[in-house]
């Protein structure tokens, strides 16, 4: 202890002490009583019936003056010791049982278009017994989108689990009803779809945790010209995040996915039915809207009844039994897609209508007696 006590220049007493002690030295000021020591009494009485009133309410029942955010802090200190426990267990995953579901909003700004920026949501998929991640961007969080989106990706994992799990997304359902979409694609898929109750993300914890994962490892150092570079920028990672080691599992998921797929349901023999808008009359002006934005028509079809369908990539309109539209899908909001080749067209049908007319030298006149004749008439 003297050639601690030297080293360090300090008294031989002091490092006794802290040799005696069974933790290493701190200092702890004695709690001292503060304005809302004397309400205290009354905040715990009403916390151990009531564990959520709010700091305000509880303001208003003690009749406190002082300052709100100082009472909101001591309030937060007490409720612990009157809150409900809410303990989350760890699970076991069995192969090909689930694959969590989530949307991942980028914390980056891409063009989509129009001089137009945003955060378009990242559709995340992963299977929960190998922590295979799937993912890609997606237009929207419609219902539309999640489907096609879902779709487009169990497609490239090459399997249905027996359930997808989300979260409270309106797209995918409310109030324990799915959207006629989801009700649709789970019909099709033959796999059920599981919607967890607010405020538990630890019943998906998997997918929460990718979540993370892809702001930390995936985002640092990248820039973004387009939603389809992103798309392809994340497409190029994500075999390098599935090699990664697991703690939890101990496996890489690359090796582990393929007894996920074994348990597995095995894909459609046909195709779900989505992104289709339904039947509309192309009026005059020959523009559709699809997702906030106008897409031209062939004008040969003014007057007729359209099919509209659309999914992740492009727009598609369909009249008479042909094809009078194909638009590559923008995700900007509030634009007018126009093709060419419709203008042109639309000028040719203009000028048609247009140019005048030469009277016909047809004889449309007829012998009343040839009516007579005709319906038997005897005069």
């Amino acid at each position: 202890m003297r050639s601690i006590a030297e080293r360090l220049e300090i008294s031989r007493n002091t490092v006794a002490k802290a040799v005696a002690s069974a933790s290493p030295p701190h200092y702890e000021r004695a709690a001292a009583p503060n304005s809302v020591s004397p309400f205290e009494p009354q905040i715990r009485s009403l916390l151990a019936e009531y564990p959520t009133m709010p700091a305000t309410v509880l303001a208003e029942r003690i009749g406190w003056t002082g300052s709100s955010s100082f009472l909101r802090m001591k309030v937060a200190e007490i409720r612990p010791d009157y809150a409900p426990k809410d303990p989350a267990d760890r699970i076991d995953y069995e192969p090909g049982d689930q694959m969590q579901c989530d949307l991942w909003f980028p914390p980056a700004k891409i063009p989509l278009g129009g001089g137009q920026f945003g955060s378009p949501p990242v559709l995340v998929m992963t299977a929960s017994h190998s922590r295979f991640i799937c993912a890609r961007m997606i237009p929207s969080r419609t219902s539309e989108d999640l489907c096609l989106g879902m779709w487009s990706l169990l497609q490239s994992f090459g399997a249905v689990p027996r359930r997808l799990v989300w979260d409270n997304e309106s797209g995918i359902g409310r109030n324990h009803k799915l959207t006629d979409q989801v009700t649709s694609l789970a019909g099709t898929l033959g796999t059920r779809f599981v919607q967890l109750k607010p405020y538990d993300p630890e019943s998906k914890g998997v997918v929460e945790r990718m979540n993370g994962f892809f702001e930390t490892s995936f985002m640092p150092g990248r820039r973004f010209s387009s939603p389809d570079d992103f798309n392809e920028q994340l497409a190029a990672w994500l075999p390098r995040a599935n090699s990664r080691l697991v703690r939890r599992t101990g496996q890489r998921p690359i090796d582990a996915v393929e007894s996920d797929r074994a348990s597995m349901f095995a894909l459609p023999p046909v195709a779900p039915t989505l992104g289709v808008l339904g039947r509309v009359r192309l009026a005059r002006d020959y523009y559709l809207r699809v997702a906030s934005n106008d897409y031209s028509a062939h004008p040969s079809a003014i007057g007729s009844f359209v099919d509209v369908s659309y999914d992740l990539e492009t727009v598609r309109f369909f009249a008479l039994g042909r094809g009078v539209g194909t638009h590559r899908r923008s995700w900007a909001r509030a634009e007018t897609l126009t093709d060419p080749v419709h203008v042109e067209a639309a000028r040719e049908l203009r000028a048609l209508f247009q140019a005048p007319r030469t009277p016909s030298h047809d004889d449309w006149h007829r012998d009343l007696a040839d009516y007579d004749e005709f319906f038997q008439v005897a005069l």
